[in-house]
């Protein structure tokens, strides 16, 4: 089976009491048992497991080329599940200078007290990574694209840097999807998503998943999700695997009106700069190009001015919407230096060239010439 296939298909066989096409709903927190200790179909409570929630989860693993599929409550209920499946007191992570703002937060002012470490390095150079090693490093975790800059990593060198040292890689996928980017074909032993991002896509879903092809990972995050209980609730997996059936005609629909509208604000007076992963004038363009299928939805620019102009930009707008998050079927627009970064220091957000005039950009599945009115509209207000 292709991708579209799957995601329609695998492990989604009709119910076989009923001939129901789509998967039921199993909204039941307990199961009946005939014996003591013996479980009619392998479950018996459904925070260790739930029909609904596996499907999802053979599906997730199925889809980015894994054998094992774990499902959260939210992105960064699989990160802390991660971290303590895998890491002890004393521990280090090597992970991307850019990462998310709640992956830095959880990492820095949450699992520092429980002595587990971590080292920010910029990881456009892999060699970096090599130098921020410790003997205490037990794991190297990258974005690609980053959040928000969209700087990206090269996987298989990062993820042959971590093997030559004998420790875990773990790539967050969330930008890219499955549809884009594998990060276990090219050496990745565990991949991160939020899937309230694009797998999902309506924004109506807050996910998180892990994927991995290693059994033994497995068996240690198949426990702690268990034991932590950061699970999602039935209706949540239901709906996300709704989302799932779509995730690849949703995919082409943000990239084509991604690469129209970063062709547009190229061109714009107004506009300092654009990064996307798509353009040539991308720094990591080419690493673009060798390990994704396309660039993405999501788009970072750099508008002439200062923070004045850009409050003068976003109230023009009529289609993008002022959020958080991404990767919904609507067009959303968000101002990281005040927004989802502002937890970082001045210092930390001038390092990472999130200034006050940084706009990033979801954009949806819109009619691409409506967007593209609406951008040109605000920009003429600053």
């Amino acid at each position: 089976m292709k991708f579209s296939t799957i995601a329609l298909h695998e492990a989604q066989e009709p119910e076989k009491g009923t001939g129901a096409v789509i998967t039921p709903i199993y909204q039941t927190t307990t199961f009946a048992q005939d014996v003591p200790g013996e479980l009619k179909a392998g479950y018996d409570y459904s925070r260790s497991g739930n029909p609904t929630r596996e499907v999802l989860e053979k599906v997730l693993a199925k889809l980015e080329g894994g054998t094992h599929g774990f499902a959260f409550a939210s992105g960064l209920g699989a990160f802390t599940t991660l971290v303590m499946s895998f890491l002890d007191s004393g521990d280090h992570i090597v992970v991307g200078d850019d990462a998310y703002g709640g992956t830095f937060r959880s990492l820095d002012k949450v699992f520092t007290r429980y002595n587990i470490n971590s080292s920010f390095v910029d990881m456009t150079n892999p060699e970096e990574v090599r130098n921020a090693i410790t003997p205490q490093t037990k794991m190297v975790y990258l974005e690609t694209p980053t959040n928000p800059t969209l700087k990206l990593a090269d996987i298989a060198a990062i993820t042959a840097i971590a093997k030559e040292h004998k420790l875990i890689s773990v790539v967050d996928n969330t930008f890219a999807t499955p549809y884009l980017q594998n990060p276990l074909s090219l050496g990745a032993d565990i991949v991160l998503h939020s899937t309230t991002k694009y797998i999902n896509g309506h924004s109506d879903v807050v996910g998180g998943a892990l994927v991995t092809n290693n059994a033994k990972y497995a068996e240690a995050i198949g426990f702690h999700q268990n034991s932590l209980g950061a699970t999602p609730d039935v209706f949540a997996a239901w709906l996300t695997l709704r989302g799932l059936k779509t995730l690849s005609v949703r995919m082409d629909k943000h990239v084509s009106n991604a690469m129209a509208i970063a062709k547009f604000l190229e061109a714009h007076d107004k506009v300092e700069a654009v990064i996307y992963p798509g353009l040539e004038s991308h720094p990591q363009h080419d690493i673009a190009n060798k390990q994704m299928k396309a660039p993405g939805g999501m788009i970072s620019v750099r508008v002439k001015g200062d923070k004045a102009a850009v409050n003068r930009f976003f109230p023009e707008l009529k289609y993008f919407i002022l959020a958080e998050s991404l990767g919904g079927v609507e067009s959303l627009l968000e101002i990281p230096s005040i927004m989802t970064h502002a937890a970082l220091t001045q210092e930390g957000r001038d390092k990472l060239g999130i200034t006050d005039n940084l706009i990033r950009l979801s954009v949806g599945i819109e009619d691409i010439d409506d967007l593209i009115e609406d951008l040109d509209r605000a920009l003429a207000a600053m």
